[in-house]
């Protein structure tokens, strides 16, 4: 593994951001491939899923997005919003899809019903009938972010870029809760374009699950460029997890989990989102390809789910102490957030947050960044802690 130095953003915390994810966009079930209309997307079943991992504290949740499939995620982050009382909300937007400046005024409303605890997943994937060019997909999320920031530090907006000239001069937009520059921006992309983005701009980097040399790589790559900017990112992972009380019984309940996908479904499953040939999805199938008869890429790191996901294609399958060594493992290597999900979302978060979550201290790094501007000290653990 590289020697080279890895500029973490929040470095000196012991602890780490654990989130779970809300399944809005129709993918949840027992079986993959096999849909039972009890797990349908709705708003009954996801409200259930995160009510249940503010309970259990988990300290995050992703509320994706799809055009495909699914409920609207800036209408169900506002309704569960308030249904919550500790984690924040990971609400995905993706840019181009709402007018700036409107934009801005529903996160910053959103910010003021969950008191700050908004973060923002930013998306650069092409719309609906586009076809836009990497480079050109990621300028206009650059101007989107430069949009938000604007109006929820200034009195006015006053833009002029190669997609949007915005003057809003006698108007106060409605500031974001938090006063340090707005919620947290949390992004995931490999291209140079996407990780120039994430370089000047955003806080969190997210990747998706690969070999802990391949991941070091993505993390030196960012933290260098990142550093040219005169700024330093905190690294999080987004990755499924499949624990129970023995290795035995994980691996069997990973089998099982894919026991009704054939190699045509899967293809199918994987085609079908809209950002099926990204970058992104391509390293994902090399994972899998590069893989063990077992679908292990690496002790633990299962890549047999991404035979039928679109996106992040691989878990971390073991008991609770193995899947507790890998978590500690990567926070090591310099990563401060996890996305965890799991099949079914509901049971595998209990199951988490049974067997895993209460060994991990747990930290919010929005309270964290408000925390290191002002002086004051790290959040308190909520369990024994994981110790590098």
């Amino acid at each position: 593994m590289s020697n080279k130095i890895i500029n973490v953003r929040s470095s000196a915390i012991q602890g780490a951001e654990v989130a779970w994810f809300a399944p809005l966009c129709n993918g949840d079930d027992a079986f993959l491939s096999k849909h039972d209309p009890q797990y349908k997307s709705n708003w009954k079943n996801t409200s259930a899923i995160a009510i249940e991992a503010d309970r259990l504290g988990y300290r995050n949740i992703l509320c994706p997005s799809s055009y495909q499939v699914g409920q609207d995620t800036m209408t169900f982050a506002s309704a569960i919003a308030p249904l919550t009382k500790q984690m924040n909300l990971l609400t995905a937007i993706r840019c181009g899809e709402v007018h700036p400046p409107m934009l801005g005024r529903a996160l910053a409303t959103l910010d003021h019903i969950l008191d700050g605890r908004l973060t923002i997943n930013i998306i650069s994937s092409n719309l609906p009938g586009e076809d836009l060019p990497s480079a050109d997909r990621y300028q206009r999320s650059k101007e989107v972010i430069e949009i938000l920031k604007q109006g929820w530090t200034q009195d006015h907006i006053d833009f002029k870029g190669d997609f949007y000239q915005i003057q809003l001069d006698n108007t106060k937009p409605v500031k974001a809760y938090q006063q340090n520059g707005g919620p947290l921006l949390y992004f995931g992309g490999y291209s140079p374009p996407g990780v120039e983005l994430c370089a000047e701009h955003c806080d969190v980097y997210l990747m998706w699950p690969e070999t802990e040399d391949k991941l070091m790589n993505h993390m030196e790559v960012m933290s260098e460029k990142a550093d040219s900017y005169g700024r330093t990112v905190d690294f999080g992972l987004r990755v499924h997890v499949i624990v129970r009380e023995t290795e035995a019984e994980a691996r069997q309940a990973a089998q099982q989990l894919m026991s009704f996908v054939d190699d045509e479904k899967g293809k199918e499953i994987r085609e079908r989102a809209l950002d099926g040939k990204s970058y992104g999805v391509s390293i994902q199938t090399q994972l899998r390809e590069e893989a063990d008869d077992d679908g292990f890429a690496e002790e633990h790191l299962w890549t047999g789910i991404g035979r039928a996901r679109s996106g992040c294609g691989a878990a971390l399958v073991g008991d609770p102490d193995q899947v507790l060594a890998k978590i500690k493992r990567y926070h090591q290597m310099g990563i401060r957030a996890f996305i965890f999900s799991g099949y079914p979302h509901l049971e595998e978060c209990q199951l988490f947050g049974k067997y895993v979550l209460p060994q991990l201290e747990t930290v919010s790094l929005a309270i964290e960044q408000g925390r290191r501007q002002i002086g004051d000290v790290p959040a308190t653990p909520l369990g024994s802690g994981i110790r590098d």
